[in-house]
């Protein structure tokens, strides 16, 4: 059980995980992604697809100056692959947080070690001011104002957001045409008072994939669910597809 200083407590899950999740943070009664699309990810990244945002994410936060068991937090933990990657390299105190159930059920099976949070890390994030060294997102949302409230001083912000050419030959395939979306000048631009960025690079690889990997690309990405895609995801066989990542490293601003 774990217990706030207002006397509030929370029942630790049978399966390892916490849930903080009050009803007004929730759209739906089954939030964030559904188990299946937990499951598509953890496949993936199993098999060694799209691992190379997330071992550029965990290398880079391992030569960060980061004192023994520091404060991690992972918004949109998912299915806990990057927090486990790191956790194998670094001694931290590591905490996932995400809005679905099933993905904190899944990634606290899989590295019961760490600690794992349902929680809308969009609203405001479940620690204390200056509690964290390092807070990472891997292709999710984050509140900027709340990464900075909780991060320490000497602390970092370390993110990717998909570069425009990700996926660009499923893109093309299933939704008729590659239409390119550039999001680091505004990432950047939400991040502008609290932030201010220290590095930037691309991390880029291809692969050919089956039709299963195919598939659970579809499902991570809610691509090739509109019924009039649904012909060209049938057709789908094997393909060869860059995965491509912007990943920001990015430091508090003191006041």
């Amino acid at each position: 059980m774990l217990v706030c200083p207002a006397g509030h407590s929370y029942d630790v899950a049978r399966s390892g995980y916490v849930n903080l999740l009050q009803p007004q943070d929730r759209r739906s009664r089954a939030a964030g992604d559904a188990k299946s699309v937990v499951e598509a990810r953890a496949r993936l990244f199993a098999a060694g697809t799209g691992r190379a945002v997330l071992d550029a994410l965990a290398s880079r936060a391992a030569t960060l100056t980061l004192d023994a068991h520091a404060g991690v937090a992972d918004l949109g933990s998912g299915s806990g692959d990057l927090l486990g990657t790191l956790s194998a390299r670094l001694p931290i105190a590591g905490v996932g947080v995400d809005l679905s159930q099933a993905a904190a059920e899944h990634a606290a099976r899989r590295y019961p070690a760490l600690t794992w949070v349902v929680a809308n890390a969009d609203r405001r994030l479940p620690f204390p001011d200056r509690s964290a060294k390092l807070v990472l997102s891997l292709h999710g949302r984050r509140n900027p104002s709340e990464c900075a409230r909780v991060l320490a001083p000497g602390g970092f912000l370390l993110m990717a957001v998909p570069a425009p050419d990700d996926l660009v030959e499923l893109r093309a395939l299933v939704g008729g045409q590659p239409l390119a979306r550039e999001r680091s000048h505004r990432l950047v631009d939400d991040h502008t008072g609290h932030f201010m960025l220290v590095e930037q690079i691309t991390v880029r690889e291809r692969q050919h994939l089956d039709r299963g990997m195919l598939l659970d690309l579809l499902r991570i990405t809610y691509r090739g669910e509109r019924r009039s895609a649904a012909p060209r995801v049938d057709a789908l066989t094997s393909l060869e597809v860059t995965m491509a990542s912007e990943v920001f490293l990015l430091a508090p601003v003191q006041t």
